[in-house]
């Protein structure tokens, strides 16, 4: 699948229905930009359907919720499903279902997703394939920073460009991350400056870390 060719970017995007009060934000950057690209338009979707992928803890979920509040039917965890069942849905999408013409998207946390029933695995095989990759180092000091801000906890200048080279390249890892700082901010009643920062990365990634530092 291609990549996107835009740089990551600078803002987080509201994923929310309008109206909401505390709308849902996610960081756009290198991992995601294409699925949200593909999202914002499903008349392009073969089959009116998508089956979007990912890794753990990299949004697919609050992509999906901003989906179903745009028009689009949503099954999450569709790899946990009953195949026969999600067949069904499939055909039922394709013939208008409750919506004459409401776009499909699966999602799915199995990478890959292996699919037992043939007729099932040729129909989604041809559906748009959606998957988030993981965070490039821009990304990964935008997520640190809006990880931290859902937090209520203040990093001190340069923790973003400090921590993002020095922690593994994930969702998950990153999120540990900014919770490991905050866990042990509280536990010394310190802000979360340099030396907390390295206790996390220890703490998260063992004390091989320290050679980084």
């Amino acid at each position: 699948m291609a990549k996107a060719s835009h740089p990551t970017s600078q803002i987080a995007l509201p994923l929310a229905s309008a109206g909401a009060a505390e709308p849902q934000r996610i960081v756009v950057g290198n991992a995601n930009a294409h699925v949200i690209e593909a999202l914002r338009d499903p008349s392009r979707w073969p089959f009116h359907t998508a089956v979007l992928t990912g890794p753990e803890r990299s949004g697919k979920s609050v992509l999906g919720r901003w989906a179903g509040a745009n028009g689009i039917a949503v099954i999450d965890q569709a790899d946990s499903m009953d195949e026969t069942d999600l067949f069904h849905r499939w055909n039922a999408s394709q013939k208008g279902g409750s919506k004459a013409g409401e776009p499909l998207l699966l999602i799915a946390n199995a990478q890959p997703w292996k699919i037992a029933l043939p007729d099932l695995a040729s129909r989604l095989g041809g559906s748009l394939q959606l998957e988030i990759g993981e965070p490039d180092d821009a990304m990964a000091a935008q997520l640190i920073e809006a990880m931290a801000e859902q937090r209520a906890l203040s990093l001190a200048d340069g923790a973003a460009d400090y921590l993002g080279p020095r922690t593994e390249r994930s969702f998950a890892a990153l999120e540990k991350l900014v919770a490991a700082i905050d866990r042990i901010s509280l536990e010394r009643q310190a802000p979360a400056t340099m030396s907390i920062w390295r206790a996390a990365l220890e703490a998260v990634q063992g004390p091989e870390q320290q050679k980084l530092f």
